[in-house]
């Protein structure tokens, strides 16, 4: 049998890949100020990436108003939300493309200036993230992370209907899935690890009990879904906002033996060499590989993103390691990625200080192959 290549089909659930070259989830902040819906331009950003037979997962959106920790943010609640990522889906399969969402809440990862009614942010405990980190304001003011108030227990009912409600929203906006967002330290995973869930009820304690809300969530999610067209993020050795459990390899073990038995389109990890890569250019040294750590334990598709080169990525698949490859900041700046990889053209540079906010500059201006030598 012939060893597997970044080019090789791919079946993710009910859908054949044409190629392993997978958009990462980015957040750009360019959605409407007003509404927190996707606009036209961002449908054009996610239409330039599309391929044919090409997986995007789309930027994290918030289940709930209170799932907010950045301005300009995409939610995923509202009907006006549901209207703009139609826009987006419809441009994407426009082109061949699939398209999955990732449903976000960030937990303690915000500012009270986010927060509905100006309350604190919701954590599984009151663990305030490093004085160190800081965070930013609605108005933009720079500022620590404040003591976030932890969920009740009869409050998380609540928080896990919302993501099934965005699971819905996100069914009727036409996407082909849904991805979980359990990693770099936002919610789901403030309520894994056991630095910041101090818990002594059925969600905390044990692993099985830490592991419970992202279990209870993602059982929920299958259920509007189906168990093939759901995804889940970890990232077991990252270190983002303040996140990072001491031993993962108890805790993540079980949560991958957990999820096994529900039969998921894929498990999308997070490489440790890049966590925390959109604040600042990361390379953690002598770190472990989720993916060869954790292949072993998954039985399913296993996406992995991380700094990946088109070389390190042919390797990992070759090897094994990984059946797709996620790609983030090099996407941004070439949205005819795939192509370049595949011919091994160039790569055009990204301009890190255009990554968040703002409008064309830096998110749809960015050329295909050969455009500026054609100009």
């Amino acid at each position: 049998m012939n060893c597997p290549s970044l080019f090789s089909p791919l079946q993710i659930g009910p859908y054949r890949l044409e190629h392993r070259v997978v958009m990462a989830p980015l957040t750009r902040m360019r959605a409407d100020r007003a509404s927190l819906a996707p606009r036209p331009l961002n449908a054009e950003y996610y239409g330039q990436r599309a391929t044919s037979g090409g997986l995007i997962i789309a930027e994290a959106s918030p289940v709930m108003a209170s799932g907010y920790g950045n301005p300009g943010v995409p939610g995923i609640y509202s009907d006006a939300q549901i209207r703009g990522w139609q826009e987006v889906v419809e441009a994407v399969h426009a082109k061949g493309g699939f398209i999955f969402l990732q449903l976000w809440h960030v937990g303690r990862v915000s500012h009270s200036s986010f927060q509905p009614g100006g309350a604190l942010p919701i954590s599984a405990s009151a663990v305030a993230i490093s004085p160190e980190l800081k965070t930013m304001t609605a108005d933009r003011k720079v500022t620590p992370y404040e003591t976030p108030r932890a969920l009740a227990t009869s409050e998380i009912a609540d928080v896990i209907e919302s993501f099934r409600q965005a699971a819905i929203n996100a069914l009727k906006a036409g996407f082909d899935g849904v991805e979980i967002h359990g990693a770099n330290g936002y919610l789901i995973e403030q309520f894994l690890q056991s630095r910041t869930n101090l818990r002594t009820d059925q969600y905390g304690g044990s692993i099985e009990n830490r592991a419970r809300f992202l279990m209870e969530i993602t059982q929920a999610v299958v259920g509007v879904w189906g168990a093939n067209r759901v995804g889940v993020r970890l990232s077991p050795y990252g270190i983002a906002n303040d996140s990072g459990e001491a031993d993962p390899m108890p805790l993540y073990s079980h949560v991958i033996r957990s999820l096994n038995l529900l039969g998921l389109a894929y498990l999308h990890f997070i490489e440790p060499r890049s966590s925390g890569a959109g604040r600042a250019e990361v390379n953690h040294q002598n770190v472990p590989s989720a993916m060869v750590l954790f292949r072993p334990i998954w039985r399913g598709v296993l996406i992995t993103a991380g700094g990946f080169t088109g070389e390190s990525a042919e390797a990992a698949i070759a090897a094994g390691h990984a059946d797709a490859i996620a790609f983030g900041r090099i996407f941004i700046s070439n949205p005819d990625l795939p192509r370049r990889l595949r011919e091994g053209w160039p790569l055009t540079p990204y301009n890190r200080s255009t990554f968040y906010g703002g409008e064309e500059s830096g998110y749809t201006d960015y050329p295909v192959y050969g455009e500026l030598e054609r100009a």
